[in-house]
């Protein structure tokens, strides 16, 4: 289907990856397919337990002094099809097809991210005409569920001390930076015991929502924060118990609902409590989330909690920090440090809420992960911290960006645009393995990336093709 598409060593291998089904956690094939190509060539390789891969290719004639350069993507793919699609992704590969400047896969996902990195450096391995450092590929699995193929890599094998990821999805724009993260899970434990009253429901919902790295800078409303100022709005009229508290679904996703359910001595003075607060949240948010409703009804099951848990828990949902904490010095409008409360749940002797807390100077990231265990713990409750990878910091001195700003420039006529983003992507793990490493993620446009309207646009691929090629060719 792509054979008339040039570069063709490029299109060529993206069509083989294709056909070998690797979505997250489904890349033994796709990984023993990338060291079957090593051994073909007679190139050093290296896979490990995860299926991580690494090829190297030692410089070409005239390039043997210069320092070797690492090329690194993700070999795994999110696997999505439309209801009519009878493919089994596991098993079957893709059904490619062409249309106008575009390529896309019918009724699936393209995995064009990030597939397209895995076809460029299998080009490049390839190609015995291409003029070249040591070329140190690395090809990564599970980078869509966590980055867990970066962050078990060894990079022993790795002498490069600069970096070029191939997994951006818009050309002409440079990453040089992104967040560290963890997540910070607040445990506070609660006791149940009788309380006279009436018991309601209340429920926090039409918001807009979003992803907590890349839109936490927008001041759309985080619903079960909401949910924590309407049952301190109702306590602070009348008794009330809480019996439970639920919000958010994933921790990387800013919820757009919550629900609560409470015992109160009053449920008509709650009842107008809850609406003089629903009023005052359609103003603050009219803009942001302009479909915000605080609802309520009576009805609900559970038992109360106790007095002071009650108090325990609505002083950690109106205390705890939630949005943007620290904006960038070096790069204006970059959220530099956040986190966002993502799943707030309720068990009988708990209350647990995950914060994915986020920052491009590990230094505050940490700062935030401490104000949440210093809280947590005056709240007889504890914390523990999962996932935790590290933030990739601006460089204000990048000879790789330089040479690749120049190249852009004398190939399309302009300047690039050069961005930091507040979301992990792998350059920050590899920033934590190799000390002074110097990086840029750049890539051709992607459309739709993670649905099935995923499109890959040909003339992209090439001028980013060239642009690699040219600037491998002069790191001599």
């Amino acid at each position: 289907m792509l054979e008339y598409l040039e570069p063709r060593g490029v299109f060529g291998f993206f069509e083989e990856l294709c056909a070998v089904p690797h979505g997250s956690g489904n890349t033994k094939a796709i990984s023993d397919y990338l060291v079957s190509f090593a051994r073909a060539r007679g190139l050093e390789h290296y896979q490990d337990e995860l299926n991580n891969v690494i090829i190297i290719k030692e410089a070409s004639c005239g390039y043997e002094m210069s320092k070797p350069v690492i090329l690194q993507g993700h070999m795994d793919m999110v696997c999505e099809k439309t209801p009519d699609c009878a493919k089994d992704m596991e098993k079957e590969g893709l059904d490619l097809a062409v249309e106008g400047d575009t390529v896309y896969a019918v009724g699936t996902t393209l995995g064009g991210d990030d597939g397209i990195a895995v076809a460029m450096m299998l080009a490049a391995l390839d190609d015995e005409a291409l003029p070249h450092p040591r070329l140190e590929c690395v090809f990564t699995v599970d980078e869509e569920v966590g980055m867990e193929g970066a962050a078990g890599l060894d990079v022993t094998p790795l002498h490069g001390r600069r970096l070029l990821n191939i997994d951006s999805e818009d050309e002409g724009i440079f990453t040089v930076g992104c967040a560290g993260g963890n997540r910070t899970h607040c445990v506070v434990p609660v006791k149940r015991e009788y309380f006279t009253g009436t018991v309601i429901t209340v429920t926090v919902s039409g918001l807009i929502g979003g992803h907590s790295g890349v839109e936490i800078h927008k001041g759309r409303a985080n619903a079960s924060v909401v949910l924590g100022r309407a049952l301190y709005a109702v306590s602070k009229v009348l008794p009330m118990r809480i019996v439970s508290v639920d919000g958010g679904l994933k921790d990387n996703a800013i919820p757009v609902g919550a629900r609560a359910v409470i015992t109160v001595a009053d449920a008509e003075a709650a009842r107008r409590a809850l609406d003089r607060l629903g009023a005052a949240l359609r103003n603050e948010y009219a803009v942001t989330d302009p479909g915000i409703c605080l609802a309520s009804k009576e009805g609900g099951e559970g038992a109360p909690m106790d007095r002071d848990s009650t108090d325990r828990v609505l002083c950690l949902l109106t205390n705890c920090p939630n949005g943007v904490q620290v904006m960038s010095a070096d790069m204006e409008g970059l959220v530099q440090t956040s986190l966002n409360l993502g799943v707030l749940t309720t068990a009988d002797g708990a209350v647990e809420a995950s914060f994915c807390v986020r920052s491009s100077v590990d230094s505050q990231k940490e700062m935030v992960t401490d104000r949440l265990r210093c809280l947590t713990q005056q709240l007889g409750g504890s914390i523990r911290v999962t996932g935790d990878y590290p933030g990739w910091q601006y460089r204000h001195d990048s000879p790789l960006r330089d040479l690749l700003t120049q190249v852009y420039m004398e190939q399309y006529g302009k300047v690039p645009s050069v961005e930091a983003i507040h979301a992990g992507v792998e350059c920050g793990l590899f920033c934590g393995k190799i000390p002074e490493l110097d990086c840029v993620s750049i890539g051709p446009d992607l459309t739709d990336i993670h649905t099935c309207r995923e499109k890959m646009h040909i003339a992209s691929v090439q001028r980013t093709w060239a642009l690699l090629t040219e600037t491998l060719r002069r790191m001599a």
